[in-house]
């Protein structure tokens, strides 16, 4: 996402994109409805927790790791093969991302450098915990699209940075989705690119107070939307054009949408007492 030329503001011109204006209204609509459930008033502690943990299943789903949630549930143990290990990131990432919303308006390159560190613990490689340097690899399997080059990575994360810090009119929802795509787009860490953009997604959810109390799980969405979908909406992120750009913050809506519908369900089945 280039800002040459652009505005003083330019992520809120994508507020008028087409669609975007009816999607952001939708989404209000959603989360409305989940906070103005009766469930909320007595068990929003429950419901967050359990937001949490599907919203931990959708991003590693959506990494290669699809487990049933009962088995995310049952398991205590992530240490073991690829996709125990792609499912504790998630985890941690989700319990992180709760601690750095007071940070992320301040510095969100700290924040983007914490959340690799979170979902690369273990791992003994210098590149842990900071963009990746000229001819290091990336390994991000659900995106086949080049990964751009380091020096690329770099300006874009600035500029990305620069947008935060000062702020935008834009819905949050347009906000998300722009920190979403452009970490999906550079993949600036050399792993687990994914898991860190849809956690950034869900720090700029919450910390906009769209959904403070982080029930609302996007990731729930996006994994019910599929890889497939996911991929051919970022490839319109990628393209820059109005209509892919409007895709993409269309898509991340809906799955902001399903999020919503997902704790719904949750707060009936609490107050019907079969969860």
């Amino acid at each position: 996402m280039s800002t040459t030329g652009a505005t003083a503001d330019p992520l809120a011109a994508l507020g008028s994109l087409p669609g975007v204006a009816e999607s952001v209204e939708s989404v209000r609509k959603a989360v409305d409805r989940v906070y103005g459930h009766r469930i909320m008033r007595r068990r929003s502690n429950a419901i967050t927790s359990e937001a949490a943990l599907r919203g931990a299943r959708g991003s590693a789903a959506l990494s290669g790791a699809d487990w049933a949630l009962e088995e995310v549930r049952r398991r205590t143990d992530f240490s073991g093969d690829a996709e125990a290990r792609v499912l504790g990131a998630a985890l941690r990432l989700t319990a992180e991302a709760g601690q750095l919303l007071s940070i992320w308006r301040q510095s969100p390159l700290r924040v983007l450098a914490r959340l690799h560190l979170v979902a690369a613990a273990g791992r003994e490689d210098a590149a842990v915990g900071r963009p990746r340097q000229a001819g290091e690899p990336v390994d991000e399997p659900l995106v086949e699209l080049a990964p751009p080059g380091a020096a690329e990575v770099s300006g874009r994360l600035e500029g990305l940075s620069q947008l935060i810090i000062a702020g935008s009119s834009a819905p949050a929802l347009v906000t998300a989705a722009v920190v979403h795509g452009e970490l999906l787009a550079l993949r600036p860490f050399v792993s687990h690119n994914g898991l860190v953009a849809r956690a950034a997604e869900r720090i700029v959810l919450v910390g906009s107070g769209l959904d403070p109390k982080s029930v609302c799980p996007a990731e729930v969405g996006h994994a019910e939307l599929g890889r497939a979908a996911y991929v051919a909406a970022l490839d319109g992120y990628v393209s820059g054009t109005p209509d892919g750009m409007a895709a993409w913050i269309t898509h991340c809506a809906k799955a902001v949408e399903l999020g919503a519908r997902e704790s719904t369900a949750v707060c009936e089945a609490l107050q019907r007492g079969a969860a």
